[in-house]
């Protein structure tokens, strides 16, 4: 037996500041004892619920399921780890596969992408010595995707369950610069506790990735919707029909978005395309008003819910002030959203001062390389 099918213990990947949220959304969704780590959260799960999780989930990127743990003093023990395991049972040398790998406090592999590649290694040599082929790696897009984590001497080999990183829901097929990644966009829903209960407006809504996720939330819509594959279908106990009947039942809980519920604008033109052709690709997506508008052209944004991911550095034309742009926007929000709740993601997070209101809250998050913060305001 596979590590995993001892204790039906998998690890989440999530990014910083959002494990706890996470942590409650993985129980949620039918996961027990889950407890946060490095960068995730660790759970137990029977197979309905492992393949629930990954169609479902809107905050985790990864689930991987551990295959084998061993002592990794040096390069020698990680290669023959590798070798140890009978990769046929996961796949065929007509697949594909890649490896990522998180290594940390190991005196003799420091670097992540050397680890990587004497798994690699260890891995096509498996193959050929049990079938004199071995198979063709990608580094971009495999068909399979490994794991290899390395901390101090000890070391775990597993699969990626969800077959690539879950952000990438497929509703994205046109962007803009720096967009919001899609977990984040899904944190900043679930931080600010909207429930559909009253109008949504994204004022600066960019390629539209919050009102997605907007949508996806008030609509029940599965986060892998409009995946095409998920990597537990490489695991040795994959059960089609079970995966088949847990869709299924996900599928038939979407519900149809209320006229007028989810709005948003820019004065950005493409962006305004980008967000509508993203937003279309969802049930009920069409139904989201987006318009090619400054939000200063607003009359008010009053008694609703505000949620925006304003310009931010690269985002903004060299000659801006970022300073005067946040002041203004701070502005707007006192004089014109009375009633209303605005969280708002600072990339710069400097620009909290700028905006001349004083938050109910302010938590870390991060967005790629960006160390930002999401703040909440109550306007009164």
């Amino acid at each position: 037996m596979f590590e995993y099918q001892k204790n039906r213990r998998y690890f989440a990947q999530v990014a910083g500041g959002i494990e706890a949220l996470a942590a409650s959304e993985l129980t949620a969704l039918g996961a027990s004892a889950a407890e946060i780590g490095y960068r995730g959260v660790h759970f137990n799960a029977d197979p309905a619920v492992l393949y629930h999780i990954n169609y479902n989930a809107r905050l985790v990127s990864r689930i991987l399921a551990p295959i084998v743990s061993f002592r990794c003093r040096d390069r020698e023990d990680l290669y023959r780890a590798g070798r140890s395991v009978d990769w046929g049972i996961f796949f065929s040398l007509e697949e594909t596969f890649g490896i990522f790998a998180n290594v940390s406090g190991n005196d003799q592999l420091r670097h992540s992408k050397f680890a990587a590649l004497c798994l690699k290694d260890a891995v096509a040599d498996a193959f050929r010595s049990r079938t004199g082929k071995r198979p063709n790696v990608d580094p971009i897009d495999p068909g399979v995707w490994l794991n290899l984590f390395i901390e101090g001497e000890k070391g775990i080999i597993s699969l990626d369950t969800s077959g690539g990183s879950l952000h990438r829901r497929g509703y994205r097929r046109e962007t803009v610069e720096a967009p919001m990644r899609e977990t984040l966009a899904a944190a900043m829903m679930a931080l600010s506790g909207w429930r559909g209960e009253r109008p949504l407006h994204d004022p600066m809504c960019g390629s539209g990735t919050l009102l997605c996720e907007a949508l996806m939330a008030a609509c029940r819509i599965p986060s892998g919707f409009l995946r095409s594959r998920f990597g537990f279908r490489f695991l040795p106990d994959f059960k089609a029909s079970l995966w088949e009947r847990v869709k299924r039942a996900a599928d038939e809980g979407i519900t149809p978005l209320k006229e007028g519920l989810i709005s948003g604008g820019d004065n950005d033109k493409a962006a305004v395309r980008a967000a509508r052709i993203n937003c279309s690709l969802l049930p009920g997506g069409d139904r989201i008003r987006i318009h090619h508008r400054d939000y200063n052209d607003l009359s008010s944004l009053e008694n609703r819910t505000i949620l925006c991911n304003p310009p931010y550095g690269i985002r903004m034309k060299p000659e801006a002030d970022l300073g005067l742009f946040f002041k203004a926007f701070g502005d707007f929000l006192k004089q014109r959203c009375n009633g209303s709740t605005a969280l708002i993601y600072f990339g710069n997070r400097e620009m909290i001062k700028k905006i001349g209101l004083k938050p109910a809250w302010k938590k870390p998050m991060r967005n790629a390389g960006l160390d930002g913060r999401a703040a909440r305001y109550d306007l009164y």
